[in-house]
């Protein structure tokens, strides 16, 4: 699964997805990174000119690698669920997953994967919690697409409906520390009131640690 999504989806003034803006900004300078799912490079392309990241990529489609390999990154092709056993423990500062959990098939097994192979993972995913999905979902019997990730159920690849409230649930009984959070509302930082996080973020952005 790439690291993008369609091209209707706005761009900050960087360029850059908006949770992608927001995950630029957890990264700090000079850090050593591993990007899953990387698409285009457009994140490591930034994240190197704008901060002298160190930065590796996977990505399964030929035309994501070409495209990475034109802007001059390192980026091998490969399918997330293989794992990252080719990369020794703590290999990286930070781990990156954008826009992608939903669509794989092991998620504990790749998420305690970046924890092994880096200090930090940070993870952005649709939240199907959003009030929208839920009133959709309600008035019309129709299971929504993921805001901001604009893809039919039945289009390949598949993906699963989470929401903010699973993911936390999910790293909890997992053993996973959540570090920092950073929750987006069409772009714009949503507001951090617990209740309303689940309610108004379109996209949820974690930093988690082993």
């Amino acid at each position: 699964m790439a690291n993008s999504l369609t091209d209707s989806v706005q761009l900050t003034g960087n360029g850059l997805r908006p949770d992608l803006h927001a995950i630029a900004d957890l990264v700090p300078t000079r850090a050593k990174v591993l990007d899953l799912g990387c698409g285009d490079g457009a994140l490591l392309a930034y994240l190197a000119a704008a901060k002298g990241v160190q930065g590796r990529g996977i990505e399964l489609s030929e035309a994501g690698v070409l495209a990475c390999v034109g802007r001059g990154l390192s980026v091998r092709q490969g399918n997330l669920e293989e794992g990252l056993a080719d990369y020794p423990d703590a290999s990286f500062d930070y781990v990156i997953l954008s826009q992608t959990l939903p669509f794989l098939d092991a998620p504990q097994m790749i998420l305690a994967e970046m924890l092994r192979v880096a200090q930090r993972a940070i993870i952005s995913f649709p939240n199907w919690g959003y009030w929208r999905c839920r009133w959709q979902l309600l008035w019309t019997g129709h299971m929504p697409p993921g805001p901001d990730l604009p893809q039919t159920w039945y289009a390949p690849p598949r993906w699963q409906a989470l929401t903010v409230a699973d993911f936390l649930t999910f790293c909890q009984q997992a053993g996973m520390t959540l570090i920092h959070e950073v929750y987006l509302a069409n772009g714009r930082v949503a507001p951090q009131v617990a209740w309303l996080k689940n309610l108004l973020a379109t996209t949820a952005v974690f930093v988690l640690e082993g």
